[in-house]
């Protein structure tokens, strides 16, 4: 991606960027329909934009990045499918890892990593690690992540530490996103309108931006129109407008 495209249009006020956006990445599938070519190359098309994104993100100074790359729910399709997405994973973490280092990139994972397969875990283990001392933005894999088993999740552990009269904030403290900031934006592509068990918790109070175009095609200019669209609204969080 051209180093113009990360630039800021006009119309964003680069002081009230969203600090924390989170994409469902859908439609790689209908993307390569249309084209008349297989689902894997739809995939192969998504996973190219992965960088792209993340490098937007980080150049204009967004503090965290997370995207849904893999649900609970995945597991359910063809196997040769869900091989190809590990291997896609496998090959963006090692072809990446040091670009991502040079851009001031901090990879995080989140989701019952432990069941995904072991290279895909070792492969974002080294990544983590190999990323962990930079300050920048913050790119969040959702892998083998879903937001209702998220919330059970937190809530085992708050009882695992005998906590007896749980509340929002123990809850809070012990998702798998509790060191980012609070999801500002979400969006998702390719037309479909619904949060498919993702980040339910942490959606909240967050904006909704929802486009036709397939993840393969967005880009910085369609993430600079969500950003633009954004920032026109007004955040209340449940009080009255100023």
């Amino acid at each position: 991606m051209a180093e113009t495209e990360h630039k800021l249009p006009e119309n964003i006020d680069p002081a009230r960027l969203p600090a924390h956006i989170a994409i469902i990445m859908d439609g790689n599938g209908r993307w390569a329909k249309k084209r008349g070519l297989p689902r894997a190359a739809g995939h192969r098309a998504g996973a190219m934009i992965v960088e792209d994104m993340a490098e937007a993100c980080s150049k204009i100074g967004v503090k965290a990045l997370t995207l849904y790359a893999f649900s609970t729910e995945n597991w359910s399709r063809p196997a040769a499918e869900v091989s190809l997405l590990m291997d896609l994973l496998c090959d963006f973490l090692d072809k990446k890892r040091e670009k991502m280092r040079a851009n001031n990139i901090r990879l995080a994972a989140i989701g019952r990593i432990d069941a995904l397969p072991e290279k895909a875990r070792a492969r974002l283990e080294k990544t983590i690690s190999a990323l962990y001392s930079n300050t920048g933005l913050v790119l969040s894999l959702a892998l083998n992540y879903g937001s209702r088993q998220e919330i059970a999740d937190a809530v085992k552990r708050a009882q695992a530490d005998g906590i007896k009269d749980i509340t929002e904030a123990d809850i809070n403290a012990r998702l798998y996103t509790s060191s980012l900031p609070e999801v500002d934006l979400i969006i998702r592509t390719s037309g479909e309108k619904r949060l498919s068990n993702f980040l339910l918790w942490q959606a909240a109070y967050a904006e909704f931006y929802f486009t036709e175009t397939f993840w393969p095609d967005f880009k910085a200019p369609q993430l600079f129109e969500a950003i633009a669209d954004y920032q026109k609204r007004e955040r209340r969080f449940g009080g009255l407008s100023a």
